[in-house]
């Protein structure tokens, strides 16, 4: 009889054992995703950061957080033409690959500029609003459209559906007021508008 319990034990032992090594192994697995989950995420914050945040689609993707994602995952690093060089060059720097030359299947890489609508022939069709993927664009159906030059990442789309082409890409430091600054390689800026004034 004793020897039955004894095997009875250690059979019940095994089981335990066996059950807390699952278990053991399911935490470690849980730990691990996570850990990797917000790595990654981590990851495409880096990247995003570097993209020029033009949001203009000549990757391919819907957005430079999209493409900052399919850059994480393994895509080129060169199909940036807003960013250039440079952007390039930083996002090789920062994942360890060698900087490659833009891929021209994307476009070109050109001075930063800015959309100005000619107000008085603006018709207010409305499909400059609707293509404008950063909703610098004001205006309703047929009234004048303006675009908020601080909020213009001059990705250019709001220029083709134009019926009337009356949206210039123009180079920000050609405006005539003095007013406007060149804050960094992607937005304009207001200094009355951001003293509260």
């Amino acid at each position: 009889m004793y020897p039955l319990i004894a095997t009875v034990y250690v059979q019940a032992l095994i089981y335990a054992l066996g059950l807390l090594a699952l278990v053991r192994s399911l935490y470690n697995a849980v730990t691990h995703y996570k850990w990797t989950r917000s790595a990654q995420i981590a990851l495409v914050d880096q990247i995003n950061q570097l993209l020029p945040q033009t949001q203009c689609g000549q990757c391919t993707h819907k957005g430079c957080l999209p493409y900052a994602r399919a850059i994480a995952q393994g895509e080129a690093i060169n199909k940036c033409p807003p960013g250039g060089v440079e952007t390039i060059r930083e996002l090789a720097s920062l994942l360890n690959e060698t900087p490659l030359p833009l891929d021209p299947t994307h476009g070109q890489s050109k001075p930063i500029s800015l959309a100005v609508i000619r107000e008085d022939e603006c018709i207010g069709c409305t499909k400059c609003i609707q293509a404008c993927p950063v909703d610098a664009i004001l205006g309703g159906a047929k009234f004048m459209h303006t675009v908020i030059a601080r909020e213009c990442t001059g990705c250019d789309l709001c220029v083709e559906p134009c019926p009337v082409d009356c949206i210039d890409m123009i180079n920000p430091g050609a405006l005539e007021s003095d007013s406007w600054k060149l804050t960094n390689t992607h937005r304009l800026e207001q200094p009355w508008l951001d003293s509260g004034s």
